[in-house]
């Protein structure tokens, strides 16, 4: 609905008045709502990310720890007999994404199926430090799904929050200013309106009175 009339056209009425004020009305409470969720938004991502953070650097731990043990069983093995000894890991982990909602933003479980693999040499192959190795980089296996968890649901949730911050300014800056101006536009055209028929009403009067005379 436009505030601008054409040469012609019917005036506004007082029913077109209530309708805007109305859609006026359902915006701004939409804007409230908007604003109470990019908060909740922005908090709940404030705490994933903090999450993020601690889980990188103790993923970043591990790694360093499962590279210095697997040096070190390099040294000890060889670099053949320890590629071998790789080659011997008698399963894989596999990976399961399930979907789940967060403040109503769809994201997605990370989790997995199944142990970390063993390695499944002999007794005479084994080193303590390849044992060593191999638990470390089991303690990798069991930590990255929940990093990538988090890191899945920061960006998430930051599209989300993009999503709402933009809707709250397509309000704020175009949909609610156009129909305060159109309750403005047709006030005015009301009131016009008003004082028109207040002075033919007044000049018919004075027309009578002089016809009495």
């Amino acid at each position: 609905m436009s505030s601008r009339r054409t040469p012609g056209s019917a005036r506004s009425q007082p029913t077109d008045l209530r309708q805007v004020r109305k859609t006026l009305g359902l915006a701004r409470e939409g804007r409230e709502m908007l604003m109470r969720k990019q908060e909740a938004l922005t908090a709940e991502l404030a705490r994933v990310a903090e999450e993020v953070a601690r889980e990188q650097a103790r993923v970043a731990a591990l790694m360093d720890g499962a590279y210095r043990a697997l040096s070190a069983a390099q040294l000890t093995l060889g670099r053949e007999h320890l590629e071998w000894a790789a080659l011997a890991a008698n399963k894989t982990i596999e990976i399961e994404v399930t979907p789940r909602r967060v403040m109503g933003v769809p994201v997605s479980t990370v989790g997995t199926q199944g142990a970390a693999p063993e390695l499944s040499y002999g007794m005479g192959n084994t080193t303590v430090a390849l044992d060593e190795a191999a638990d470390r980089f089991r303690q990798v296996l069991e930590a990255v799904p929940q990093l990538a968890e988090s890191l899945a649901t920061v960006w998430q949730l930051a599209r989300e929050l993009r999503r709402t911050q933009r809707r709250i300014r397509a309000l704020e800056q175009v949909f609610i200013p156009e129909y305060a101006g159109m309750v403005a536009a047709i006030e005015g055209e009301l009131e016009e309106g008003e004082r028109d028929e207040l002075f033919r009403f007044k000049r018919t009067r004075s027309t009578r009175s002089g016809d009495d005379t």
